[in-house]
């Protein structure tokens, strides 16, 4: 096993000070019959955190891969709740199954995959989350794709806010106002699509700081992002560019270059749903159809 690379890790400002390695493995979209060698080959180059999710339908292969390892209970493992499994009790059911596919006592991290607002079952969801965390089913309870309004909601109604937000999150959509309001109230945040779809790693100042380090773009972006102390789950099923995943980490941009790869940030940079009106059911059948599965 390569001892060598490493990720940096980040505390969270939860109840017993987590800690979680900043550079995750991310399995959205690798298909259920490669994710364990994926992850296998992921944890065999370093990697102690791996994130997936119900609805990527691929958390059999994520615990048949931390079984055939050995590393169940060893590493980072974090997973989100279907948004057709909304609700208090729809919740602990939808857990338990995540709990048995992927062969862990408990789960590191259970996030609400999105809000939902239009069915306003998050409120709900939230508490039973809160339920879980308190018995020790899982460590971290967070969320992903909340904006600044769903987490005051959660804070007025249960007067808990998540320890982690994962949003969309690449340079040119680096949702300041979000990011704003997590700092402001210690809420860790964590990018998903952190390279954005490639286009990110083609601006300006992202390769003139790879001419000046010495690295390639996609080092620069996601440097960027740890250096900001954010957490991050780039996904790769290429061995090399995992290995150029994990090692992001070894080298400091300079406040002028992480200043303008800030300056990036356009509200029509999204790639991903709106929040505020992302409904979909994220069944089987409704993944398979839009091609996530």
């Amino acid at each position: 096993m390569n001892e060598e690379l490493r990720s940096p890790e980040l505390t969270l400002h939860d109840t017993s000070a987590t800690t979680i390695p900043q550079v995750g493995f991310g399995t959205f979209q690798i298909p259920a019959d490669r994710t364990q060698q994926a992850v296998e080959q992921a944890l065999e180059i370093g990697y102690r955190h791996i994130d997936t999710a119900a609805a990527y339908y691929n958390e059999e292969a994520v615990g048949a891969a931390l079984k055939a390892t050995g590393m169940a209970g060893k590493v980072f493992v974090a997973t989100k709740l279907r948004n057709c499994d909304q609700g208090y009790d729809q919740a602990l059911i939808a857990f338990e199954e995540s709990r048995r596919k992927l062969g862990v006592d408990v789960i590191d991290m259970y996030l609400i995959h999105w809000p939902m607002p239009r069915i306003d079952a998050y409120r709900q969801t939230w508490k039973a989350l809160l339920k879980l965390r308190d018995e020790g089913a899982i460590h971290v309870a967070g969320v992903s794709n909340f904006l600044p309004e769903h987490l005051e909601a959660l804070k007025q109604d249960s007067g808990e806010l998540p320890a982690v937000n994962q949003i969309e999150l690449h340079p040119s959509y680096s949702q300041p106002a979000v990011r704003e309001y997590c700092a402001a109230n210690g809420i860790a945040v964590e990018a998903w699509s952190p390279l954005g779809h490639g286009g990110d790693m083609n601006a300006e100042p992202v390769l003139a700081a790879a001419a000046a380090h010495g690295v390639p773009p996609a080092q620069v972006v996601l440097r960027w992002h740890t250096q900001s102390g954010r957490i991050i789950i780039p996904k790769s099923s290429h061995s090399e560019r995992m290995r150029a995943n994990l090692a992001s980490a070894s080298f400091d941009l300079t406040a002028e270059e992480l200043a303008a790869i800030d300056a990036l940030h356009t509200e029509a940079g999204r790639i991903g749903a709106d929040p505020v009106t992302y409904v979909q059911s994220q069944s089987w059948a409704d993944q398979k159809a839009r091609g996530n599965v």
